[in-house]
């Protein structure tokens, strides 16, 4: 397993962190520990949190502490077969509706990536995407794996308002927003999906699974927002 170094993180958790870079082997490697962590049922460990390139270990304090949860954990990444391999996690397809209204930026991202909008719906749909963290937002996944000619910057001005199931590009990333929030990311299309549900706070996705865009019409997109209750 990559090396990593432990932190205490107040009084009841510890942070594992990786080098802090975002690449597909670091993000393997917080999948690959979470999973131990989680299958070793270490008592008093609570609720794992990965990121990019940490993993936060939660833990009751009047269960156990700092000393034994990190002793666990470096035991766990040096035992036989603890190597950066991780279960791929779940495919999740998302149909998304790409430009028009509900992809305002797509003719700048195509004009910036020297293609055609289709061109561009074709690489961003073409690929499955790993969820590396949630976050910003409640459920908001940050995806890896873009391709490398849609990588576009952000907004210079975000905007105040965007609409959820937006779908969009910021930098060399791409994710989607759950709930409407304000935003700076260049949106190229929308999900009639119901993301994240505030009442029973249910997401269709975790962190470690992958998801993949699925282009649909306006026709498709009106009669899924219909049955989903997202009009």
């Amino acid at each position: 397993m990559l090396p990593f170094t432990l932190h205490p993180v107040g009084d009841s958790a510890l942070l594992a962190v990786f080098e802090q870079r975002i690449a597909p082997e670091i993000g393997t490697a917080v999948a690959a520990l979470n999973a131990r962590v989680q299958a070793a049922a270490i008592p008093g460990v609570g609720e794992t949190v990965p990121a990019f390139a940490s993993l936060m270990i939660t833990y009751d304090p009047l269960v156990t502490d700092y000393d034994t949860v990190a002793a666990a954990l470096q035991k766990l990444a040096a035992s036989p077969g603890a190597a950066n391999t991780a279960e791929t996690g779940r495919l999740v397809t998302i149909p998304v509706c790409y430009g028009g209204a509900f992809g305002p930026d797509l003719p700048f991202v195509a004009k910036h990536a020297g293609l055609t909008e289709q061109e561009v719906i074709a690489l961003h749909a073409g690929r499955d995407y790993r969820i590396y963290m949630l976050g910003f937002l409640p459920g908001f996944p940050y995806l890896g794996g873009l391709d490398e000619r849609l990588f576009t910057p952000r907004l210079p001005t975000p905007r105040t308002a965007i609409p959820a199931g937006a779908v969009g590009i910021g930098g060399e990333q791409t994710g989607i927003y759950p709930i409407a929030s304000p935003g700076g990311w260049q949106l190229i299309g929308r999900t009639p999906l119901k993301l994240f549900d505030p009442a029973a706070g249910t997401l269709p996705y975790a962190a470690g699974d992958r998801i993949r865009f699925t282009p649909i019409t306006q026709a498709e997109f009106d009669a899924l927002a219909q049955k989903e209750g997202t009009v």
